[in-house]
């Protein structure tokens, strides 16, 4: 019943983790979207900063420890397949981190990115998922 107790909460803030990672790279395009110093330009900051705060940064601590407690319960440190999807999910907490960069750097005033090349950056966590769901259900090695 523990191991099943896991598995759910583990589910449950990939959820959470995942809305946020595909939220924020969008609201970074409105964000740029907003005239430097405008009111709007505070608000885009404040809904960035909360989401980061409320639900990315708690989810991300969340789903390491529950999937680490269900990686060890389970065996699967010993498993092809775990190491693969570990290193997605490593890839995917350094871009959690790499946002969490871009956002401080939209509070000092720099955007150094286009809207399309945010756009663009939204797929990167949707592309994690497809290849992290096919290794953790078809164990394929």
């Amino acid at each position: 019943m523990t191991y099943l107790w896991l598995k759910a909460g583990h589910i449950i803030f990939v959820i959470f983790w995942m809305a946020g990672l595909f939220m924020l790279p969008r609201y970074f395009v409105y964000h740029q979207e907003a005239p430097e110093g405008s009111p709007e330009n505070a608000v885009w900051l404040d809904r960035e900063g909360k989401l980061l705060k409320i639900i990315l940064w708690p989810s991300l601590v969340v789903v390491w420890v529950l999937g680490l407690t269900l990686a060890y319960v389970t065996g699967a440190f010993a498993q092809g397949w775990f190491h693969a999807k570990l290193a997605l999910v490593l890839a995917l907490s350094a871009y959690h981190v790499w946002l969490a960069g871009y956002h401080a750097a939209l509070q000092r005033g720099e955007r150094r990115l286009t809207g399309r090349r945010l756009r663009l950056l939204n797929e990167v966590p949707g592309l994690a998922a497809v290849l992290i769901v096919i290794l953790v259900v078809l164990r394929p090695f």
